[in-house]
């Protein structure tokens, strides 16, 4: 199974991030695996929105905050 990722589904989508706002980063619950049922935060390329399923390669790391625009 590690192979092929663990799932997750998004929750709620936070904002756009990147250099060019090309990534969006989103909050997600682990469904299945030893991180079953946690929140991570992860910057997404392409189309995404609340309800989608994730496939996380390497689910241990999260992504920071996305910082204020001044």
């Amino acid at each position: 199974m590690a192979d092929e990722g663990i799932p997750a589904e998004v929750v709620e989508v936070v904002g756009r991030t990147g250099s060019r706002g090309e990534a969006t980063q989103v909050l997600c619950r682990v469904i299945d695996g030893y991180e079953k049922g946690r929140i991570k935060k992860r910057n997404v390329k392409g189309n995404v929105k609340k309800g989608d399923i994730l496939l996380l390669m390497n689910p241990e790391t999260e992504a920071k905050d996305i910082k204020a625009r001044r």
